[in-house]
């Protein structure tokens, strides 16, 4: 490769290394909402749960910032204006909550501004997974499309999360939340202007026509979900998540208030997690690309159930019993499976980049994120639903185990219908095969 192609390479790493980066850092203030609503708002499990759901609603809207991304310039370019933009609206809402007086927060200030910070997010999102999808079906990239770029954002985001999260462990005990969210805050302020000194051209991204308009890009949009080997990975991919009734804001609460874990070895546990994160990209990258994306799925998806039966035991007693401490299992399992989740997203987002047509990376991925956000957010609806049957409150945990063991037989359920996800390997970009 040229000095001239070496350098276009890294200022497409750089800027998406930024943005993977600061996207793994969210957990650093996300951590300190946690904390501010149960303490400083006094909101009970079912409501944190409910509050931390409802604020990614505007993930759910990522097709039509894909679509207008992949057909609105501005200023002649159509990815890098879109990120400055979601870290504009990020910094913003964060500086704000920072900046306002504690007697003037509540929880409906607090879900405005949590949603105009994840409306910036998804925007931002948006834009970066379409310059990954596009260098994917690049010809000029071929490391790319056999999944490298993928792998690197992804661990980019790890070490964010590892950071953000250590940071966050340390620093929640010595100061107040507020400082947090400012900190955080001026990141994004730094991440706007590191943006918007970076001109589009200078990536050599593949070319796209500038005048496809949105109607036409909602018709590709259209065609490409009808194909049904997108259609039906798509929605194996959503519904793995959707039907799983996730019990994280009483996990939460368990931890913080029943067994009283320390906050510190609450971030050690996420930072645990991340490490983790990161060295699922590499071994990803280097030894699991050629691995059919359903055997990998159904073993992932299967790992996770394992893991929830595992915090049935932790519930119980069982560890502790056998003289394992609540803080160790803390900080090595419920690190690992809060992460383990997500670990899906990088084979997935490997095979539906292969399958894209061309002409609607963004639309498509952002459809794709889309999809996710909603699953995830009925996923902690149910979750509510779940915990307000088995009569599961701050003060009462006692039908806390019967809970993860549903949890942990509902997340086996996928794997009954992984037929759905195409069961090939090492196609080219843009083919299609059939199921």
């Amino acid at each position: 490769m040229s000095a001239k192609g070496d350098g276009k390479a890294k200022r497409i790493r750089s800027l998406l290394g930024v943005g993977y980066w600061v996207q793994g850092f969210r957990g650093f203030p996300w951590m300190a909402v946690n904390f501010f609503l149960k303490d400083s708002v006094k909101v009970d499990p079912s409501t944190l749960q409910i509050l931390q759901n409802s604020a990614n609603l505007p993930m759910v809207g990522k097709p039509l910032y894909g679509v207008v991304s992949d057909a609105v310039y501005i200023s002649g370019q159509h990815r890098v204006p879109y990120i400055a933009i979601g870290a504009f609206l990020q910094a913003l809402s964060w500086v704000t909550i920072a900046i306002l007086s504690r007697s003037n927060i509540s929880i409906f200030t607090m879900s405005l501004f949590l949603l105009l910070s994840n409306f910036g997010a998804s925007i931002a999102e948006v834009a970066n997974d379409a310059i990954v999808a596009e260098m994917t079906k690049s010809k000029a990239s071929k490391s790319a499309s056999s999944g490298e770029l993928q792998s690197f954002v992804w661990m980019a985001s790890a070490v964010g999360g590892v950071l953000g999260n250590l940071l966050v462990g340390i620093a929640i005990d010595r100061f107040p939340p507020q400082s947090l969210f400012l900190f955080f805050g001026l990141l994004l302020v730094l991440q706007f202007l590191i943006t918007i000194t970076v001109p589009e051209r200078s990536l050599n991204l593949p070319k796209s026509p500038s005048n496809v308009g949105v109607r036409k890009q909602l018709s590709e949009l259209s065609a490409a979900l009808q194909k049904p080997e997108i259609a039906y990975t798509i929605a194996w991919f959503a519904a793995s998540y959707a039907v799983i009734p996730v019990l994280t804001g009483t996990m939460f609460f368990y931890q913080t208030q029943y067994l009283k874990i320390d906050t510190s070895v609450l971030g050690i546990s996420k930072v645990f997690g991340q490490v983790v994160s990161l060295f699922w990209g590499v071994v990803y990258n280097r030894s699991l690309k050629s691995v059919r994306p359903r055997k990998l799925l159904q073993a992932i998806q299967a790992t996770i159930a394992a893991l929830m039966i595992s915090d049935v035991l932790f519930v119980r007693g069982t560890y502790r019993l056998i003289g394992v401490p609540d803080s160790i299992y803390v900080v090595f399992f419920s690190g690992v499976l809060e992460i383990l989740v997500y670990f899906k997203i990088l084979p997935f987002n490997v095979l539906i980049a292969q399958l894209c047509p061309p002409g609607c990376e963004g639309s498509l991925m952002a459809f794709v994120m889309s999809a996710l956000a909603l699953a995830l957010i009925v996923s902690g609806y149910l979750g509510v639903a779940l915990a307000l049957y088995m009569g599961i409150t701050e003060h009462d945990f006692s039908g806390f185990p019967l809970g993860l063991l549903i949890q942990a037989v509902c997340t086996l359920l996928p794997i009954l219908f992984s037929s759905w996800i195409p069961d090939i390997q090492n196609l080219k970009p843009g083919e299609s095969k059939k199921r």
